[in-house]
């Protein structure tokens, strides 16, 4: 297996090779803006990982890595139009940079180009690599729609939030690591079983994503912190800081949770604050740690060296321990 830095570097060639100037301009133009943003380049690099991991050369994962790279990246540009945001990776957004109906629009375009790659591969891996494809980007629509129902409810379970980011985040992770083994033609057994990796290190993830919502440093987290807050989205901190709380800081942050400031600097600070009084910052803190060595539990049984077993262990500690 290689070094992460060569899957990466090797993704960005590829990707390079991928953006290049097209008519009209304006279409693809916020395509390759938000392609070109940089980001952590977390999926691509396991699906090329993933694919060496069982025996294939990296390079012919490339394909199926740049497929998941560009769906990501559409859902990104769909998100921050229905979450009005800002800034994506400390830049302006698309919608931001152009406008609403641009953002749309390019993003129609990446999905369809994401699905347009799977067509440089023979027609079994294409078949396999399209079926989960599919299912993994109607599970990313359902996450969404789940996290933007969740808004205006006040009654969202432990249970019912998991299971949203499992859909909007996980999903992807699990499904870039299978596209990986099934460009390199791994068992069936071996394909469900970096799936379930993928999904449970992509649970924790965001749980981590979350964390670093409320707590990260604003010159490396790359988004506006406390944006979470600010759209009063149900998260694990807020959810466990409701249970945890007594019931004048449950009443506060609720009443927190139901308004919308001009100036959110305030709201920001009392819901942070709440987090940790309650205990609910150390318990996220936890349980990004039980889903990584879930995550980590599935590599006992999985038929690989155990030299890749700990480049696995290395990377999602790795992940678990990032500021960005």
């Amino acid at each position: 297996m290689q070094h992460i830095k060569t899957y990466h570097d090797a993704f960005v060639n590829y990707l390079n090779t991928f953006v290049k100037p097209q008519e009209p301009s304006s279409l693809y133009d916020p395509i390759h803006y938000i392609l070109q943003l940089g980001g952590k380049r977390l999926r691509p690099v396991l699906t090329l990982m993933t694919t060496e991991i069982f025996g294939g050369n990296y390079n012919n994962g490339l394909d199926a890595a740049l497929s998941i790279e560009v769906f990501h990246n559409f859902s990104l540009v769909h998100d921050d139009i229905m979450d009005d945001a800002p800034l994506r990776r400390g830049q302006e957004t698309v919608h931001e940079k152009w406008d609403i109906n641009t953002g749309i629009l390019s993003g129609d375009a990446m999905l369809i180009m994401a699905y347009q790659l799977f067509e440089n591969y023979e027609p079994e891996v294409f078949q396999a690599l399209a079926r989960l494809f599919s299912k993994t980007a109607l599970e990313v629509c359902e996450g969404q729609q789940y996290d933007v129902d969740f808004e205006s409810r006040d009654d969202v379970t432990i249970a019912e939030y998991l299971k949203m980011i499992e859909f909007k985040t996980a999903v992807l992770v699990g499904a870039a690591m299978k596209m990986g083994a099934i460009v390199a033609k791994a068992s069936p057994q071996c394909q469900r079983a970096i799936y379930d990796f993928g999904k449970n290190l992509g649970i924790a993830f965001q749980l981590q994503d979350d964390y670093l919502d409320a707590f990260g440093d604003p010159e490396t987290f790359g988004k506006q912190v406390g944006g979470d807050i600010i759209e009063n989205k149900k998260t694990y901190l807020y959810l466990k800081a409701v249970e945890f709380s007594n019931t004048a800081d449950q009443r506060q942050l609720m009443h927190l949770y139901g308004i919308n400031p001009t100036d959110a600097t305030d709201k920001i600070e009392t819901v942070k604050r709440l987090f940790e009084s309650s205990g609910a910052a150390n318990a996220t803190k936890q349980e990004i740690e039980n889903y990584t060595q879930l995550a980590f539990s599935v590599l006992e049984d999985l038929k690989i060296s155990e030299e890749n077993k700990t480049a696995l262990k290395a990377f999602g500690n790795q992940l678990m321990n990032r500021t960005v």
